[in-house]
């Protein structure tokens, strides 16, 4: 691996001095990897990902009734998922120690070209990236320097990589989805986006997934 309005806050985005937005959402396409997973047919199909500066949440839903969420802090080292189904909401916080093993059964070998495209109106440089566990399996990854944010991929498998990724693959909870970005719009993001509800329970990362394998 991840909302504008008058309050935008800027930085500068390298030699140029471009102006680089620190805060806002982007909407993403999704589709699962592997048809042969259990949940092919009910992953969702799109997600919504809110960032500020060092913090992200990425949300996502399935039948209007599934609701997760992956909630990061860069600063703070941590990454919270959240699940929202019937009666059932919890939470499980993972700290760096957690991240650090769960990448490595996503390791990646990425090469950084100098092909670019727009994406979302975005210059978006292309990844070439290779499996490390399979190198058989290869595939583009693209991302932006225009919204700053260097360290935004320091929790994920990509920590290479020092911009916003725009169309990339990831694994969580034993699935593998591609994210495509498909808009951007401008507004204030809410600090209370970034913690986990007071109803929600927290649990350990094995309670966390049986929501998905059940």
């Amino acid at each position: 691996m991840l909302v504008f309005a008058p309050a935008v806050f800027l930085l500068s985005c390298g030699p140029n001095e471009k102006a680089c937005e620190e805060e806002g959402v982007i909407e993403f396409a999704t589709n699962p990897i592997d048809e042969k997973h259990p949940l092919f047919g009910l992953a969702p199909s799109s997600a919504t990902l809110k960032y500020k500066k060092e913090k992200f949440a990425l949300e996502m839903s399935s039948m209007g009734m599934f609701h997760t969420a992956i909630i990061g802090d860069i600063d703070a080292k941590t990454i919270t998922q959240t699940v929202k189904f019937l009666d059932i909401k919890q939470a499980c916080i993972e700290n760096e120690k957690d991240i650090i093993a769960e990448n490595k059964d996503f390791a990646l070998k990425i090469e950084e070209t100098n092909e670019t495209k727009d994406i979302i109106g975005l210059k978006s440089y292309k990844l070439k990236v290779t499996m490390a566990n399979d190198p058989s399996i290869k595939f583009d990854a693209w991302y932006t320097k225009d919204l700053g944010m260097e360290d935004c991929n320091s929790l994920n498998p990509y920590a290479q990589i020092k911009g916003v990724l725009l169309d990339y693959r990831v694994k969580k909870m034993g699935m593998e989805m591609r994210f495509v970005a498909t808009s951007r719009k401008k507004d204030v993001v809410p600090e209370k986006t970034f913690e986990i509800p007071s109803h929600m329970k927290i649990v350990d990362k094995a309670t966390m997934a049986k929501n998905f394998t059940n």
